[in-house]
């Protein structure tokens, strides 16, 4: 049995009848409190003029008893001119004065005759059965003369003019209502629209992402949470590019680490392997196994060294190497770095000379330090024959300042930047380059120096030279 799908239901018609729905429900509310407001305000007019009327016949007759008739036929003629009657009643209710076929008074409820007694005057905005008369607005007011009642006066006024100005205004509202219906409508179904669209472009750009596109763009605003939701949209896309951009780079790398490996490691192998199968099948001269054994130890100690200063290389970019820096005196230092690589210069026929002050002291992990040195010395040498290696030592205000510099063959404008990349030297072997090869070297060198908060820059000419230039910061300036 088929599951049923469930209905859907477009979020615009879900915006747009929820407008609706409130703007008819608010309207019909304000509609129904301003017609009873209305019409209770119309009955309360009337009837203050109907007790203003027969306050002002009680004080009339009150003040000229004699002329009670010509008050009354004054005031009759007044509100018949307004289409209203009033009669005169004594204690007992019965009537002695009726004008303009005024009302009984015969079916006042019990309740507000004893209220009319006691000097309470009764209003009644509309009525049917009471006084015989179809629909009428009537005030009864007592006459009290010293606490004493003795009667009373019945005022009465139609309402059916009342009616006819309550239902004229009603049907002006109910045009208002439709007219301000149609405008908000109209206004409804264009925000709907506006906020469905919005949403629309983040649903399609969604998409997009979910694709496989992450140039993707919406607009943003933030004057409301639709408009928040794209800009948070928009820092995902931008995040998740950079995220695609760095994972593109692994990649890369990650190929050119295999590459690079590759290349560096299938030279020495070869060699080994060459060699070990010649002394195996003794295609090698007795006289030649010897140095044939020393070129399989040095391709060994190669591969050792590769694979060190690649996990030292690796170390550092993952942030594994701590420092344990401390105060060096630098002389010390450059003097061990010229007594240990003596043999190497002697066998290029090069001088290496120390040039610094006793009293110059750098903060710097030792260790780390030495191996700085001895990888740019070592290339100095490795690219000098019958020249001079200087290690040099001087101090500014806020900084200590190394220079390592050769009288060697130096390196093209162009290539300068590149001796910092991984495997510079496998670029270098390919062009048939006589005087060796950089390495991992510099690389992890340049890790090490800017762990030190430090700066290093080289300056070569080809043919003139190369110098490198170390700066580390005093311990003043890291404070």
């Amino acid at each position: 049995m088929t599951q049923r799908k469930p209905m859907k239901f477009k979020y615009f018609y879900q915006q747009f009848s929820t407008h609706i729905s409130i703007i008819i429900v608010a309207f019909l509310l304000l509609s129904l409190l301003f017609a009873h407001y209305l019409e209770n305000l119309v009955y309360e007019n009337k009837a203050d003029e109907l007790i203003s009327y027969g306050e002002a016949i009680l004080s009339d007759i009150k003040e000229a008893p004699l002329a009670s008739d010509r008050i009354i036929d004054q005031y009759s003629n007044v509100l018949a001119a307004r289409k209203m009657s009033f009669s005169m009643f004594d204690r007992d209710g019965n009537l002695y004065l009726v004008n303009n076929h005024g009302p009984a008074i015969k079916n006042l409820p019990r309740s507000d005759w004893e209220k009319v007694t006691k000097g309470q005057t009764i209003v009644v905005q509309s009525d049917y059965k009471s006084f015989d008369q179809d629909g009428v607005t009537f005030v009864v007011l007592p006459y009290i003369d010293h606490d004493k009642f003795y009667g009373g006066i019945l005022l009465t006024s139609p309402i059916s003019g009342s009616i006819k100005m309550i239902q004229q205004i009603n049907k002006i509202l109910l045009y208002t209502i439709l007219i301000s219906f149609g405008v908000s409508f109209l206004q409804s179904w264009y925000l709907s629209r506006i906020h469905v669209k919005r949403i629309q472009r983040l649903r399609d750009a969604a998409s997009q992402v979910s694709a496989g596109n992450y140039n993707v763009h919406v607009d943003s605003s933030n004057y409301d949470e639709i408009g928040e939701l794209a800009n948070d949209f928009n820092n995902m896309v931008d995040k998740i590019n950079v995220s695609m951009l760095e994972i593109e780079s692994l990649e890369n790398r990650r190929r050119q680490f295999m590459a690079d490996v590759s290349h560096e490691m299938r030279t020495p192998l070869t060699t080994i392997s060459g060699v070990i199968e010649g002394l195996k099948n003794n295609m090698i001269p007795e006289e030649d196994k010897e140095r044939g054994i020393n070129l399989v130890s040095q391709e060994a100690k190669r591969l050792i060294r590769l694979v060190n200063e690649n996990l030292d290389y690796e170390k550092i970019r993952s942030n594994q190497i701590h420092l344990f820096k401390e105060e060096i005196q630098l002389t010390e230092v450059l003097e061990i770095i010229q007594e240990q690589l003596g043999l190497q210069a002697e066998e290029k026929n090069d001088q290496i000379i120390v040039d610094a002050s006793t009293d110059l002291y750098v903060l710097a992990d030792y260790d780390r330090l030495v191996q700085i040195l001895i990888n740019i010395t070592k290339n100095s040498i490795q690219f000098t024959a019958n020249g001079i290696i200087w290690l040099r030592g001087k101090a500014d205000h806020n900084h200590v300042i190394i220079e390592i510099e050769d009288t060697g063959i130096g390196i093209d404008a162009d290539e300068v930047e590149n001796i910092w990349r991984r495997f510079y030297k496998a670029d270098l072997s390919r062009t048939t380059n006589p005087y060796g090869e950089f390495g991992l070297g510099l690389s992890i060198v340049k890790q090490l120096v800017h762990l030190h908060n430090g700066d290093i820059k080289v300056f070569s000419e080809k043919g003139k030279g190369t110098k490198f230039v170390i700066t580390f910061p005093k311990q003043s300036s890291l404070k």
